[in-house]
Parts: structure tokens; sequence; C-alpha cells
């Protein structure tokens, strides 16, 4: 067996540099395209990818990682783990990610604690396994056409089984991969990459025994790759004794997340993920070359912390950013850079055995920046080293600045001032953002409409969504929000300590980015952000209309933040400048205001130790960022595709007068853990992620069933989420099956 190469990365940024991978699926899904181009697009960035990296100089070249939807519901078509229901679709896969006429896609969550969401696999008693490895075997000898040897990565069994609910099956599933290591190792592949980021979480005693029982399985194998078991987003803690007690040759650390660990691994590769890959920071050299030194193995490789996929591409797309601020930042280029220069440094020589070693960032050549741009950035927590116990910036006052009065006041004092009926309608916040939105804010952008001109078309598109709104019939409605670009950078661009990018994509979704803003300082509000386009819109009907807030715990999760504060202190910064805005509404005569926290589940931290000290801060931050609203005014939030059935004490602590929440998407499990919510609810009952128009029998079937569940007088009715992916022709003919569904049940209950 060969040596495991001395530098690698986890994964990779799939959608292209300029999104050619977003153009050619919607290409794609609208008919323009054929399944054919669409696969001649995803072989031009595997190319470009494997041809960058090794002009890059990294010796270890990963394969499939790239995926044209998702790599976990790439494993369940690699096991065969397709339900039947879309076996006779026009295209299967796209049917499970997106749904057909008739066919709901299947559910969608988070990816542990990132912005990314993953197809949930779906198995039941009649899965039957077996085996498809054409993507895999196709992608290494792709590579291998084009002179290049890889590594295929793999989700592991344990941690796709997992994700499945389904960890009885794995007998049958470890027989899947055994399969495919022995077509692997027939294909000449000397190493196999099994992503296992499951292991980083609490584990019972039974899933490290599965763990036990899969490794020593596929390791005793005859002829097989060599087995590369990686984790990340934290430390493996009690699974890594048990991986270490079986016959893998290779075990992934993220040791960015996660601490050097204690464990002797000598006799086993270790993949060192020193270099992050969560964040946009110039890794330290000193910091990371002292981590590698002080593992205990028989090898040490240089590696990401996780996959690339969760950082944009490179640095050198961004001239415009401010240079203070880009001297500091490492994207996928400049990170795989920082891993072939470490890996060019002789760390495992007797200098470096003192974890106390320090460097400068022009002492190892490949840390970007002039010395010059890199003086002065070695320990001010962007990619330097952070003094252990710095203090965080002074906040002012208390966390909680101010108590609003308990909710049965509050809930009268809006009643009598809003008198909405019963079961009513709204949506989330945002409506299709179309070609000609996007087309303004380009021409603006680059001189050929004026400020006044965009406005203008902002203003007419407002009162389009007002008067549609009208008509289908919705009683609560919102402006539509065309004039945001995303619900995250548009407050970034309007508050003080933030940077964002031109062309920084991130994955989110399948087709879907989003390019995080850059959180590198203290956070403040120069002027108020909002105010005028939600009174503009109330100033059109007289029916309320919500101002529409992203919250700070999303504004946060949704960035890349400084390291150099507490998480905590940063957030509460923001909910400063949320507070701000949510006086400036409420003064501006909106009496209702929607504060969205998406982001709250997925920020809990994986192991349960840290859960309640962040859950403590996270529902803190939001009161603080709420407590200035008066009792008239109404309070919403809203969470979506996050499992938010396990903090619902966390949702119900945040003493919103309204959530709303996904449901549909997920076949309304949230509904069973409800019972007990104190306040207004309103289970999504319609999947804006997929293109699909729901009936009013379904709509109507989602709503029965929550009416089961919660009191009437407490429900509303609105989709999972915002619906500025979606077309008007989908929205229009949706929402108007939604208030059918609505009226017939208010009629029935005499409401």
């Amino acid at each position: 067996m060969s040596s495991f190469p001395t530098s690698t990365v986890l994964g990779y940024p799939r959608i292209g540099p300029d999104r050619e991978l977003k153009r050619a699926l919607e290409a794609y899904w609208d008919g323009r395209s054929t399944r054919a181009e669409l696969e001649r697009v995803g072989a031009e960035l595997r190319a470009r990818t494997w041809r960058r990296l090794a002009e890059l100089g990294l010796e270890g070249l990963p394969s499939n990682t790239f995926s044209v939807y998702d790599q976990v519901l790439d494993t369940s078509v690699l096991l065969g783990a397709v339900p039947s229901r879309y076996r006779d679709a026009a295209d299967p896969y796209f049917a499970m990610a997106r749904g057909t006429e008739g066919r709901a896609p299947l559910r969608m969550t988070k990816w542990f604690d990132t912005n990314y969401h993953y197809l949930v696999p779906e198995i039941g008693p009649e899965t039957e396994f077996r085996l498809d490895a054409g993507k895999p075997l196709g992608e290494v000898r792709e590579a291998r056409a084009l002179g290049y040897e890889t590594r295929p990565v793999v989700l592991g069994p344990v941690t796709y089984l997992l994700l499945g609910s389904a960890l009885d099956r794995l007998d049958e599933v470890l027989g899947c991969y055994a399969e495919l290591l022995s077509a692997l190792a027939a294909e000449g592949v000397a190493w196999v990459q099994l992503d296992e980021p499951a292991l980083v979480g609490d584990r019972t005693a039974s899933e490290l025994a599965a763990v036990r029982t899969a490794y020593e399985r596929l390791g005793s194998m005859g002829a097989r790759p060599g087995l590369f078991v990686a984790s990340y987003f934290g430390s493996l803690g009690e699974a890594l004794p048990v991986l270490a007690g079986t016959p893998v040759e290779a075990i992934g650390l993220d040791l960015v997340r996660g601490p050097v660990p204690e464990t002797d691994l000598t006799g086993k590769t270790v993949v060192a993920g020193v270099v992050s890959g969560r964040d946009v920071w110039r890794t330290s050299p000193g910091r990371a070359l002292a981590a590698l030194a002080a593992v205990r193995a028989s090898r040490v490789v240089v590696s990401t912390s996780c996959s690339l996929q969760h950082v944009p591409y490179s640095v050198a797309a961004e001239p415009e950013l401010e240079p203070g601020v880009r001297a500091r930042l490492a994207f996928a280029e400049e990170k795989v850079a920082e891993v072939v220069a470490l890996a060019g440094a002789d760390f495992l020589s007797p200098g470096f055995e003192n974890a106390g070693y320090e460097v400068t960032g022009s002492e190892v050549a490949g840390f970007g920046g002039t010395d010059s741009e890199v003086a002065g950035f070695e320990g001010d927590g962007f990619g330097g080293d952070v003094p252990v116990g710095r203090p965080s910036v002074a906040l002012p006052g208390p966390v909680v600045a101010g108590e609003r009065s308990p909710y049965a006041v509050r809930a009268a004092a809006q009643a009598e001032h809003l008198s909405l009926p019963p079961l009513p309608v709204t949506t989330i916040g945002s409506f299709p953002q179309t070609g000609e939105l996007r087309a303004a804010r380009a021409a603006v952008a680059s001189g050929t409409l004026s400020q006044a001109g965009y406005e203008h078309r902002v203003e007419a598109e407002i009162e389009r969504v007002i008067r549609l709104q009208e008509r289908l019939g919705l009683d609560v409605l919102v402006h539509g929000e065309p004039e945001r670009n995303d619900m995250v950078q548009y407050f970034a661009e309007h508050l003080d300590g933030f940077a964002v990018t031109r062309l920084g994509w991130v994955q989110s979704y399948g087709s879907r980015c989003t390019r995080p803003p850059i959180l590198y300082g203290d956070v403040s509000r120069p002027s108020p952000i909002t105010a005028r386009w939600a009174a503009h819109a109330q100033s059109l009907t007289d029916k309320p209309v919500k101002g529409m807030l992203t919250g700070p715990v999303t504004i946060v999760a949704w960035s890349f933040v400084r390291d150099d504060l507490p998480l905590r202190d940063v957030v509460l910064q923001v909910a400063d400048a949320v507070r701000q805005e949510v006086r400036d509404l409420e003064a501006a005569g909106v009496s209702i205001i929607q504060v969205d926290e998406p982001a709250l589940r997925e920020l809990l931290p994986l192991r349960r130790a840290a859960q309640a000290d962040y859950l403590e801060w996270a529902v803190a931050a939001y009161r603080r960022a709420t407590s200035g609203a008066g009792d008239r005014t109404q309070i919403h939030t809203h969470l979506c595709y996050s499992d938010a059935d396990q903090i619902l004490d966390a949702i119900d602590g945040l003493d919103a007068d309204v959530t709303t929440i996904e449901s549909a998407r997920s076949g309304a499990r949230i509904l069973g853990a409800v019972s007990a919510f104190g306040r207004g609810l309103g289970p999504g009952v319609y999947d804006i992620h997929s293109p699909r128009v729901p009936s009013a029998e379904e709509v109507e079937s989602l709503v029965r069933r929550t009416v089961a569940a919660l009191p009437v007088e407490r429900v509303w009715v609105n989709p999972d989420c915002g619906l500025k992916t979606r077309t008007y022709e989908q929205v229009e003919a949706s929402l108007a099956n939604v208030v059918t569904a609505a009226r017939r049940l208010r009629d029935e209950l005499g409401a």
C-alpha cells in the first residue's frame, strides 16, 4: 500500500468560480438545456478543480466531491436507497431533490452546524440496498484520463445511516461498501476517504460499537484501497480510540475546532486539519506548525479541517476589498497554498517539538500578502494567534435591555389593535427576485442607472407585491423585499464592521448560493435601514404590513466572523443594531415586525455539554434585539430547515408573539412537539424549495393537523420559508390555494 500524500484537502468548492453549476442546473430545470449539457459543465468544473489543485502543488487530489445537487443524495443513489415513488420519474435524482407534480421531495435540513442543506435519506423496511458505483469510479477514470490519480471521497456508512435514522441496517450497507472498496481496488485506487462527521457529536455505546463493527469489517478485507476515515467540525472524543483500534490506516482530525488529542496514534497516519475550511482568515503558521508537531502518530499529513466547499474560491477575485481586510483573508485557493506550504515545513524535526513554537506570516512561503501587509496581523485574531483569555469589548447595559410585558398582556393589546381573523394567512417575507430587479441593481453598480431611478423601480415592485396579496386575500402582508439581494448581505451592506464580496459565493443547496459577508470589526448601525420601504408599503394598504428584519444570531451565523472576540459578544453587538431598527419601524407606524432567526438551531454546538450556554445567550440576544417594542407591536420570528423541534424550549424562550416554522417539507413532524407551545405558531403548509404547486386540499390537510395540535386562535397559516427562489406564476397559484384552504376551515369551524 502506498504512503498517503504529504498534503491534501477534504473537498473543494463545486459551484464554479462564476457559479457555472447554478446556471447549468437552472437551464436544465427550465428546459433550456439537456442533462448531457449539465454533465458537460460538471466535467469541466471537475477538470478545472483537479488542474488548479495540482498547479498549487497539492499532492493528494480528492475526487467524487463534486455533486450536481448534494453529496448525501449522491450517497443514497450510490447505495440504491431511492424510494419507489421516484423511480418512474423522468429524472429520479432531481425528483428526489425538488419534487415533481404529485411527488414531494425528500426532507431537507442543515448539514451539522453549517448553512449547507442536505437531503435526508429516506430508509424504510422496503429499502433494498444495491451498489451503483458508476459515479465514484467514473470520476477516478475521468481524472486519470487527464493525468491525475485521485482519492475518491464517500460519505461513511455510520454517518449515512445516522442521518437516515437507520443504523440497524448497518450489516446490509456494509455489504455495499465492501463491494465498492473491491471495485476501487480493481481500478487501481490507492486510497479512499470515508467521511464520518457524525462521530464528533455525542455518541451512545451502541453507536460506537457500530463504528467498531464497520471499520473492523471493512479494514479486514484483503484487496482494498487504504482506508482514510475523515472527521470534521469538532473533536472525535470517545470515538477516536474506537477508530484507532480498527485496521484503518489513516484518521482525519479537525485540529481547528478540536484540540490535539492525547491519544497515542502510533501505527496510524493522521491527516491533520490545521487549515480551517469554515472561515476566511489566514492561518497562523506558528499555531498550525505547533499543532502538527504535537500529534503523536507514525505519520502526519497536512490538510484542511473540513471540505473547502464552505468558503469562496479565491481572494484574487476581490480586488475591491479594503486592503487591510483583504490581506487577512484566505479563500479556498489560498488555503490550499497554506496546506502546501505547511507540508513543506519540517514540522517533525526536533525544533518543532515545543508546542509554543512561533513563526511570523512571512517565515513560511505560501501565506499570502506582502511583509508589510502581514506585519501587525499576527495576534489580532484574523489568522493570528489570539491570547487565551483576551477580554471582549465593553457591552452597553444588561444582556436583555428591558423586558416586554407578559405575553397575555401583549396578546390582548395586539388583538384589539390588529383585528385579525382566525387562521390569519401571511408569508415569510420575500417575494420572487425577478431578472429585472437583479439587472437594476447591476445597473446602479455600473453607473448606468441612477439611485433615484433604482428606488423608483423598487417602489413599483413593492406596490405590485402589495396589490397581488390584496387580490389573493392574504391577511398580513409583506413588502416583498425587492430592495434586498440577500437577507444577511443587505444588512451587512448597511452596518459598520462588515465587508461584502463581489464573487464570494458559497453553495447553500442545489443551485442556491449566498455571499456570506465578512464581519471583521465592531458592529454599529450608522442610519436606519428598512423603515423607509416598510412605511411605503404600509401607506399602500389598510391591511397590516410586516416589517422584515434578520435576527442577530442569523446575521452572525451566515457571515464569516472575526475570531478575536467570543461569538456571544459579536452577536450582542449585532442585537443592538437590530434593536435600533425595531424602534425605527415601530416609530414609522409598522405594527407587526418579524425578526427572523432561521440559524438559531444551526449554531447549536454538536456536543450537549456546550448547548445550554449557547442557547442561553442566543435567546438573550434575540430578546435584547426585540425588547424595545411596545405591547401593541406584534413580534414575529421565523425558523426553517434545521430540525427546530430539538430546541422548542429555546424557541419559546425567544418570547416572540408569533413563530412561523418550516413544516411542509418535513412532513409536519414539528407538530408532534408543539402542544405546549404557548404563543402564536405557523407551521409551514407550502414547501417553497420545490417548484411544485400544492393543491388546496393538500394545504387544508396540513392546516387541519395543526389545528388538531394547537388551539385554533393561536394558529397561523403560511409557507415554509420566503418566496425569493420561486416564480410569480408558482407563487400566485400556491398562495391562492393556501388562502382557499384557510377560508374553508374558517367557515367549517364557524370562525
